[in-house]
């Protein structure tokens, strides 16, 4: 029996795994950081082995909440992921497995990697209503690249969507996967009507080097990139700098952040009412864009979320804050969960990359059904 991680997104590191009945694991911290909680590793030699996992520093992860009711994904082929009971003691992680094949993958959540994004862009790059361009690099020197759908249109509205800058939460880019299928379909009338009025500028993964490091929160420097908006820097945070200056060149009319919760078995959306310029309308069209999406997806809920923001009290750094203040216009941060959602309970799946993709499809009907008064 092995355990390794020395891949793409991969993350743990061995304690002990001299017998298969007490596999002991630690997961590693984000570079210069003391972010962690994702993880993602390879047991080799386990075919009809009964073997026990524990996770002895779950205790001292970054969101202990996010391990009550929490079920392991596991895969054999890395595309299908399913869920596996899992207890946790208040310390350690723990889960029994008996695997049927020689080899089984575990992690937090389904795995994005750096190879599917660069195939993700590589694909969307053969249509004729996209443009890919590089904004710059990250600190590691990989790619920052934008999809822009729709070049050339003028006269319409500005809609950015980005996903990922919190690199552990890989629903984001899977929900990217969705956003851009739907998108690029030639026979979606309702992909083709947003089309006529909008313009897309698409950033599918905010934090390259992240993601591949198998980071749960921070970039190479160990930046949490949504603290950085209000004073991005190449030194420090060149992803949020690039993207941030982009949106200065074209301007924001819509802005949807896309990330993933570790305690709340919901999707929700956080909003921006404590900017100093909030405006009604603002509000007006987040309460709007929140209610149509619940009348559209099932997945969809407005009951269970983060507090409201009182008057006054937004923080700029964050990235739904900064821009609402500083371009004007509707932005939103979408939260969906790493457990499940609870009102469609999934006992095999969980929440899963199939359902991600499908409730980005609900996300583009509902500002398809408000696109006008943006």
């Amino acid at each position: 029996m092995l355990i390794t991680s020395a891949f793409d997104s991969g993350n743990i590191s061995v304690v002990k795994q001299d017998t298969p009945q007490d596999v002991r694991l630690l997961i590693n911290k984000d570079n210069k950081s003391d972010f962690y909680q994702w993880f993602h590793f390879r047991a080799s030699g386990v075919a009809d082995t009964p073997v026990t996992y524990v996770i002895e520093n779950a205790g001292g992860a970054a969101y202990t909440e996010g391990w009550d009711n929490y079920k392991v994904c596991a895969s054999y082929d890395r595309e299908i992921w399913f869920r596996i009971e899992t207890t946790y003691d208040g310390k350690a992680l723990t889960w029994e497995f008996d695997a049927e094949q020689d080899s089984i993958y575990f992690a937090y959540f389904a795995p994005y990697s750096i190879e599917r994004h660069a195939d993700l862009i590589a694909n969307v790059a053969g249509s004729p209503l996209v443009k890919t361009s590089v904004l710059g690099h990250t600190l590691d020197g990989q790619d920052m690249d934008l999809v822009e759908i729709g070049y050339g249109a003028q006269g319409r509205r500005k809609i950015w969507l980005a996903a990922r800058q919190h690199p552990g939460e890989t629903m984001a880019q899977w929900w990217m996967e969705g956003a851009l299928a739907y998108l690029l379909d030639p026979d979606n009338p309702v992909a083709a009507a947003l089309l006529d009025k909008a313009h897309f500028y698409i950033i599918p993964n905010m934090n390259p080097d992240g993601s591949r490091r198998g980071h749960l929160r921070t970039n190479a420097a160990g930046a949490n990139l949504n603290r950085e908006w209000k004073d991005a820097s190449m030194k420090r945070s060149p992803e949020v700098y690039l993207v941030r200056e982009k949106m200065a060149e074209t301007g924001v009319d819509f802005h949807m952040d896309v990330h993933g919760d570790e305690a709340l078995p919901y999707n929700f959306i956080a909003g921006f009412e404590g900017i100093p310029s909030v405006s009604d309308k603002q509000l007006s069209l987040l309460n709007t864009y929140q209610d149509l999406l619940m009348r559209i997806s099932p997945d969809f809920q407005r009951t269970h979320g983060y507090p409201l923001d009182t008057p006054g009290s937004s923080d700029l750094r964050k990235c739904t804050d900064y821009i609402a203040e500083t371009h004007g216009c509707l932005a939103m941060t979408l939260e969906m969960p790493f457990k499940d959602n609870a009102d469609w309970p999934d006992e095999e799946f969980g929440w899963n990359p199939e359902r991600c993709r499908h409730l980005a499809r609900s996300c583009l009907d509902a500002l398809h059904q408000m696109i006008d008064e943006l």
